[in-house]
């Protein structure tokens, strides 16, 4: 068996409706393709509707599936109630949430704006918050269980230069997850997080660390077992965390990043070694400041 295949024997999540903020791209298409594998009905949710319906077709064409797709923005409270007033509509309950949905900025702090401030933690830890708190007080209306599986990063506890906003708004998620694992277990709701390290995604490290910067940096040269990770790892992870096979596992965070955060701590603290003149040829990148 190869670590690059699935984990879960075939059905393990057959019946349950999850929904994936972030959905669309990245590592919340990966671990959702999984979960529709494994039987899943599938809501993906972004902002962009057409991703979104390009991803769920997709999707449906490789597994034969069911994919619901929900433009979404989780910063907006009445979009998320009708996020779940459609999921409802389409597959009569819910029965996970993966928060998945980001937002980040690499940047010297000094060199942000307030709104750019504002944008990640509106989006990590309000959008979060917002999406918990609609899936909590249905399920505990409804007399419902329910798993909630947040992603964080190991700088949510190590915080890390160049990433502030991130950072502050992911550990704010980590706590939250933390806490409502022991207020709503009462109510048979489970939340678990995952801190990834590594986990290349081809939008997100070249928005993050354009051009030649992506090879100056490169994470794998920060992780002890000597690469990055394979999406499929994080899914079966992922999967693991949302079965009812991890039905004891709860208010944990489970890092899975090849030793990375042990080394060093602070994922993006070595862009200390970044000079002003490239900051600047950075932000012209993006084609003005963040």
């Amino acid at each position: 068996m190869m670590h690059t295949e699935g984990m879960l024997k075939e059905g393990a999540l057959k019946g349950k409706t999850i929904i994936v903020t972030g959905g669309g791209t990245g590592l919340g298409k990966s671990m959702g393709l999984y979960f529709l594998k494994l039987g899943a009905n599938l809501v993906i949710t972004s902002r962009k509707l057409d991703v979104l319906q390009g991803t769920a077709r997709e999707m449906e064409k490789e597994t034969g599936g069911t994919v619901l797709a929900v433009s979404c923005d989780v910063r907006e409270i009445d979009q998320v109630e009708s996020l779940f007033d459609q999921a409802e509509a389409a597959f009569g309950k819910v029965d996970g949430v993966l928060n998945n949905a980001a937002g980040n900025f690499i940047s010297p702090t000094e060199r942000l704006s307030t709104n750019a401030f504002n944008t990640v933690i509106d989006i990590v830890l309000k959008g979060s918050a917002n999406v918990t708190m609609t899936a909590g007080k249905r399920w505990i209306q409804n007399k419902q269980k329910g798993t909630f599986l947040n992603i964080v990063t190991t700088y949510a506890w190590t915080g890390s230069g160049y990433v502030v906003p991130s950072a502050a708004a992911k550990a704010g998620v980590l706590a939250m997850t933390r806490s409502l694992a022991v207020e709503w277990a009462k109510y048979n709701i489970r939340s678990n997080a995952i801190a990834p390290g590594p986990f290349p995604t081809e939008g997100a490290w070249s928005r993050l660390l354009p051009g030649d910067l992506v090879k100056k940096f490169d994470p794998a040269k920060k992780v002890p077992v000597g690469r990055v990770g394979e999406h499929q790892e994080l899914a079966n992870l992922a999967a693991y965390l949302m079965s009812d096979y991890s039905s004891y596992v709860n208010g944990e965070v489970i890092t899975i990043d090849g030793g990375e955060w042990l080394q060093g701590a602070g994922e993006f603290n070595n862009l200390e070694a970044i000079p002003q003149e490239m900051w600047d040829m950075l932000e012209a990148s993006r084609g003005k400041k963040p």
